[in-house]
């Protein structure tokens, strides 16, 4: 019953703290394409589409063929070149790059059995295959929110993973440029289910919060979040070389779950419990990422620019 109590008067304190509140202002950053690395190093893959596809040289913008929906095919290295199973027989398409994607941007592309919004590149690195889905970024967060949290949990939880997934992204662009993608596909980076993953609350939960990322002295954040910490955050510094200043440690409402993860910045599971207690994103980021503001970047995306030129400055209640 004490620890029970304690832990009472802790969220009581903090209840206070969560009053403060974030700005909402403009960012000149623009936020195009991202790239996802979906395979590395293997000889042989398989790729497909939902509509119509186009596959072309990379290189040289010569279209090879147009494959046919809902038929996958093989595709795997041949050399230093590329190699496609077409009705049983594999063909050399003659170049180290292949560029598929639907010319109406229409329906969906597939490996790794799931559907993707988007491009891919498909590289011939060294007689291994790198397959890499390029699209919007907040496409790419479509992908990510239901893959890093359940999407039964409590929405405003899903907004805040979606600001602080987007924040990582955009602070980490060309992060694995050497490899031809900028992040992986994986918790190494971000968890990443394409199309496949997606669901309405955690769609919604990105296109509300559309272009929203945190900000520190004017530059977005690497926002690190972990599944849980097992009761309390701690600073970048106790892991890595150095500490972060919009990342301290503090009690992160997720007691009794199991630790998982590096436990620097937010705890998924308390971002969850603090929702369910009421508080919205906006405050939940506010208590994980000190001193950070909330920022709206322009986005760039495909052939037309979609930006929020004035936006408004808003200042939000707790109420």
């Amino acid at each position: 019953m004490k620890k029970l109590n304690f832990k009472n008067n802790i969220f009581k304190i903090t209840v206070r703290l969560l009053f403060i509140v974030l700005l909402l202002c403009s960012f000149t950053q623009e936020a195009k394409a991202i790239r996802i690395g979906l395979h590395e190093g293997v000889k042989k893959t398989y790729v497909g589409s939902s509509e119509n596809a186009e596959f072309s040289d990379a290189n040289t913008g010569k279209l090879l063929f147009i494959s046919r929906s809902f038929t996958p095919y093989s595709i795997k290295a041949y050399g230093q070149s590329i190699a496609i199973k077409v009705k049983g027989r594999y063909y050399d398409c003659s170049t180290n790059a292949i560029y598929m994607h639907n010319p109406e941007n229409k329906g969906f592309l597939a490996t790794k059995k799931r559907w993707y919004r988007g491009d891919m590149f498909i590289y011939n690195f060294n007689g291994r295959l790198t397959v890499v889905n390029t699209l919007p970024l907040e496409e790419y967060i479509m992908g990510v929110v239901p893959a890093e949290m359940p999407s039964k949990w409590n929405v405003e939880a899903h907004k805040a993973q979606a600001i602080a997934a987007r924040s990582y992204a955009i602070a980490n662009l060309n992060k694995r440029g050497s490899h031809g993608y900028d992040l992986k596909d994986t918790p190494a980076d971000q968890a990443y289910g394409g199309a496949s993953s997606e669901t309405p609350q955690t769609n919604h939960a990105v296109l509300s919060t559309r272009g929203e990322v945190l900000t520190y002295n004017n530059k977005i954040i690497p926002a690190y979040y972990h599944a849980s910490s097992g009761g309390k955050t701690i600073s970048a510094g106790k892991i890595w070389n150095h500490d972060l200043p919009f990342i301290q440690s503090v009690n992160s409402f997720d007691w009794g779950i199991r630790k998982n993860g590096h436990g620097v910045g937010m705890s998924q599971y308390g971002a969850n419990n603090l929702a369910n207690k009421g508080f919205s994103a906006r405050q939940i980021l506010n208590y994980f990422y000190k001193d950070v503001s909330l920022s709206r970047v322009k986005l760039v995306e495909k052939d037309e620019e979609k930006s929020e030129e004035n936006p408004k400055k808003e200042e939000n209640s707790a109420q």
